[in-house]
């Protein structure tokens, strides 16, 4: 049976399930480092923020990788990896792999997502697994459920998008000042978070994204998550006006990790969507 690893950015804690292998993602704030979900929740984390404490990410040590990788030396390995070009852990697990006794046993697969589409791909490679299916077929099934991904996010905190470059200081304070709300997509590569349109008022920021959904991508089989940076109020709310436009679709509510925080900010909302993977 194939063992499947991944990373926080997946949303599954360490240890929470016997048939992962999770490394966490690493946060700096305060002057300390921790591992997300282990050393620091999501709710310490944006508690650290809102008293000015202002946040960093980074990938794994490489270390943790091989030393994870060893413990299966005898086994074949599917590490299904956050985005590429949004973290380094991708290449990390990749050098990881060349460092290793057995990397011949072991496939890097670089979801070119994050969250909750991750989340979806860790399940559907487990429940793979366990049916006999070899890496690589593995991999085949979930390439074809990433045709169909899309991810959005609904900064809260226009000054994260000011310090990553998205937005200038001036059109951060005017946004700001105007209650207007930028909306970001990723590429679909997974390299970029792009500005796909600026709306007034977060309501009018949702339904930009739904109608663009409803013309272009989703499907019935589609799964659909709202994911926040620890304001399950807004989260709510956000479901609320997807599912007018989605009333039969599954629709699941998750929690940012620090990481992700990071990026968008406190009270910041992904909404991301992939087909079921139905064979």
């Amino acid at each position: 049976m194939v063992k499947i690893f991944s990373d926080t950015s997946s949303l599954y804690k360490k240890g929470e399930n016997d048939d992962i292998t999770i490394i966490p993602l690493n946060v700096t704030i305060n002057s300390n480092t921790y591992s997300e979900f282990t050393d620091i929740d999501s709710k310490k984390f944006v508690e650290l923020i809102k008293s000015g404490y202002l946040p960093k990410s980074s990938q794994p040590a490489i270390g943790n990788y091989i030393d994870e990788y060893y413990k299966c030396s005898d086994d074949e390995i599917l590490n299904i990896t956050v985005a590429g070009g949004l973290s380094g852990t991708y290449s990390t697990a990749c050098t990881a792999k060349e460092h290793s006794v057995n990397k011949d046993r072991i496939t890097v697969f670089n979801s070119t997502t994050l969250c909750g589409p991750h989340k979806y791909l860790v399940q559907k490679a487990v429940e793979f697994s366990k049916k006999g299916l070899t890496a690589k077929e593995i991999v085949k099934k979930l390439q074809k459920a990433l045709e169909s991904e899309a991810s959005f996010l609904i900064p809260s905190d226009f000054e994260y998008l000011k310090r990553g470059g998205r937005l200038s200081p001036l059109a951060a304070k005017i946004t700001g000042k105007l209650k207007l709300f930028p909306v970001l997509k990723k590429s679909d590569d997974g390299t970029t978070l792009n500005r796909y349109s600026i709306k007034r008022g977060f309501t009018h920021a949702v339904k930009s994204i739904c109608e663009h959904l409803k013309e272009n991508l989703l499907s019935k089989e589609a799964i659909i998550y709202i994911s926040h940076g620890e304001d399950i109020e807004l989260a709510n709310k956000t479901k609320n006006i997807v599912s007018e436009f989605f009333p039969n679709n599954t629709i699941n509510i998750l929690s940012l990790s620090p990481a992700f925080i990071t990026q968008g900010g406190p009270s910041c909302v992904a909404i991301q969507v992939i087909n079921k993977i139905t064979v």
